[in-house]
């Protein structure tokens, strides 16, 4: 069985300067080596009689260290709004257009920073709204409290208006899911949701009547069976790591290789420099899974880039050559990218024990935190001599940097997209928060974007939605207070485009590129892959630059090559939020690693 060894124990061990990005190696925050939020270790809040069951719920929040709730007002949730009003010097309500958009936001602060994200919604439909934004959420792991009201307590269950049973809405998708009945009940949930968020790195819902959400303290009388405890916030999650035996198992295994490949996800983004040291000791090439971009910079000597249907050739040939494979906190879908079964021996390292061996049939599973795992594997690894499969992939890297840089810089037109995100790669600053929508924007972001070194990236991973590349910008600038750039397409920022004025409205200067092509694009590719006529792909145009300036934003257009770069300077020079609308040929195809030519 695993060890658990104490978080300040771990601090006091790991090496000096070194921080854990994420917690316990769940879904860790998107960034290089920065923590997250600081542990609380706070004594339980004191709540006067005046308190109602609202102003608990978020004084509670705040002692998680909740910094934003993200939400659209309604009659079902006044309660909850005039306990965040009370509090703004504490804690900022950002009122969006869509409830989507603020689940959307409250998953991109949780991805972004590794913090506690919170989102609210009124009865009825504003808690229907926020479901996508919280599957998000949900498939990768981020730690998100969701807040929805209900109708009067005695109307429930009678048809009444926007009588929406929401406990049973949000069944699957939360995983701590109550109703709260009164405010003694509120002082123990509120604590055990915020837990059970951050702990089990997912979504907790707690949904409130409104006459509850009015209810004083003073009015309320306890179970004979609640002793009144205040429950505090203190919570400093365990380090957990394989037993020895089982740290053993895995260093024979990779011992024994000749040709090792690594591939990476979110679990490893605390991991950097032991990914590194770890690839090093056995001339391992690493490839990257979407969500594990920035495990490692695409500078460095080890890595390969992304992998899958918007990876590299380089990663795809070390996974098919191969003789041994190890998999650091990552689940990622497509099969045909890794070994065949029984071509490689595997080892994987994951925090969740249901996903040893999901996606490859490996012969030693270890349980435990991938950096806390690394540092206890790396003194049993013998460092190989014979470094001829990374010299070969290194190889292999030059050659595709370089077809990249081919069809970056081929000025043509209709223009290239790739080209544009080249432009945004070179341009942004070094420590830039990058937030990515999904669409074939993504196939283009993923491997046109070389991330440096202090960059955090994040994008929507298993629920692979449309439409939150912007609202997790917006997460990213309220995080950090630094450059957020959003790269989108036409398709998926049509979609919730009305945020841009939330932005606006709270002074918060993202940047937003949007890759307009007038149509679904990667749809329009996958029905002709087989064999279907294109249907229900085209968009019909917008302006995105009046839209921009309607907005209150600037916004800047590039359709010729040298055209790019000068609208992208301008919109990172821009005090404001900026939009820069690239029209970009509809048919660039986002091609598999080894389709792509220049």
């Amino acid at each position: 069985m695993p060890d658990r060894l104490h978080r300040r124990g771990f601090i006091q061990l790991a090496a000096a300067g070194a921080t854990l990005a994420g917690v316990a190696g769940g879904a860790q925050a998107a960034g290089p080596s920065e923590t997250t939020a600081d542990i609380t270790t706070q004594p339980a809040p004191q709540f006067g009689d005046d308190f109602n069951t609202s102003d608990i719920i978020v004084e509670t929040l705040i002692q998680w260290g909740a910094t934003h709730v993200f939400g659209v007002v309604g009659d079902g949730i006044n309660p909850l709004i005039e306990a965040l009003r009370k509090r703004r010097d504490r804690v900022a309500y950002i009122g969006v257009r869509h409830e989507e958009a603020a689940a959307f936001m409250a998953c991109g602060m949780a991805k972004h920073t590794g913090r506690l994200g919170v989102c609210v919604g009124t009865t009825g439909p504003g808690a229907v709204h926020l479901l996508n934004g919280l599957y998000d959420a949900y498939f990768d792991g981020a730690p998100v409290v969701a807040l929805t009201g209900l109708t009067f307590h005695d109307l429930i269950g009678v048809r009444f208006q926007q009588d929406l049973d929401t406990v049973r809405l949000m069944q699957e998708v939360a995983l701590y899911n109550v109703e709260v009945t009164g405010p003694e009940h509120a002082i123990m949930v509120a604590n055990r949701a915020c837990r059970a968020a951050l702990g089990d790195r997912g979504v907790a819902h707690l949904t409130i009547a409104k006459d509850v959400q009015m209810m004083p303290l003073s009015v309320d009388k306890r179970s004979m069976r609640n002793p009144g405890a205040r429950t505090s916030s203190s919570w400093e999650p365990p380090i957990i790591t394989p037993s020895a035996g089982e740290l053993k198992a895995a260093a024979d295994v990779l011992n024994a290789g000749t040709r090792i490949a690594v591939l990476v996800g979110q679990g490893a983004l605390s991991a950097r420099d032991e990914v590194s040291r770890l690839a090093d000791t056995l001339a391992a090439p690493v490839a990257k899974a979407l969500l594990g971009k920035a495990v490692l910079p695409d500078d460095s000597p080890f890595t390969t880039g992304g992998i899958g249907d918007l990876g590299t050739s380089p990663s795809s040939w070390a996974m098919k050559t191969c003789d041994t494979v190890l998999i650091l906190g990552s689940t990622m879908p497509w099969e045909e990218y890794y070994p065949k079964p029984g071509q490689a021996r595997g080892v994987q390292v994951d925090l969740k024990p249901d996903r040893l061996g999901l996606r490859y049939p490996v012969e030693v599973g270890l349980m435990g935190d991938v950096r806390a795992t690394l540092q206890a594997l790396l003194p049993l690894l013998q460092r190989k001599g014979d470094r001829g499969f990374l010299t070969e992939a290194q190889h292999r890297m030059g050659e595709w940097n370089a077809l990249l840089d081919a069809v970056e810089t081929t000025a043509r037109s209709p223009l290239r997209p790739q080209m544009v995100i080249r432009a945004v790669s070179d341009l942004i600053a070094d420590d830039a928060v990058i937030s990515l929508d999904c669409g074939a924007n993504t196939h283009f972001s993923a491997r046109c974007l070389r991330l440096r070194a202090n960059q955090r990236i994040t994008g929507t991973g298993m629920l692979a939605s449309m439409a939150p590349g912007m609202s997790y910008a917006i997460a990213g600038q309220l995080a950090y207070g630094r450059q957020s750039v959003a790269i989108v397409g036409d398709g998926g920022f049509a979609m919730l485009m009305a945020e841009l004025t939330t932005a606006v409205a709270h002074n918060l200067p993202i940047k937003v590129i949007v890759l307009k092509n007038n149509a679904l694009a990667e749809v329009m590719f996958e029905q002709r892959e087989i064999g279907y006529q294109n249907y229900g792909c085209e968009l019909s145009p917008i302006d995105f630059v009046a839209f921009a300036k309607a907005c209150g934003a600037d916004g800047f257009r590039c359709e010729r090559p040298e055209e790019v770069r000068p609208a992208v300077q301008a919109a990172l020079a821009s005090p404001r939020a900026a939009l820069v609308e690239a029209v970009v040929d509809a048919n660039e195809k986002p091609t598999k690693p080894d389709e792509l030519r220049a």
